[in-house]
């Protein structure tokens, strides 16, 4: 996977996208972390792509979630519990 700065993409644009077209994906970086991810796509298969990505995003969050829940130490709360939590977050939301 090649990493590029998003000055190198500004500046070589030509030459990155030359890069993608060989190689799918590539890491954009601002200050040495990565912001964004570029992937080469068809026309053809432009709907199945973005419908992974989602996938793949939704499927992170709940990860997320998951490993928030075991670090609170709500992981092991019945459903009754569960329950009880969402009401109250639903009684202090404002509306």
């Amino acid at each position: 996977m090649r990493f590029v700065t998003v000055r190198e993409l500004r500046s070589r644009s030509a030459e990155v996208w030359r890069r993608l077209a060989e190689e799918q994906e590539i890491v954009i970086t601002s200050n040495g972390k990565p912001v964004a991810i570029l992937s080469g796509v068809s026309a053809d298969g432009l709907e199945e792509s973005l419908s992974a990505l989602r996938r793949a995003r939704a499927v992170a969050a709940v990860d997320a979630m998951q490993r928030q829940s075991v670090a609170a130490g709500r992981h092991g709360l019945t459903r009754p519990q569960v329950n009880a939590q969402i009401a109250a977050a639903r009684k202090g939301r404002a509306r």
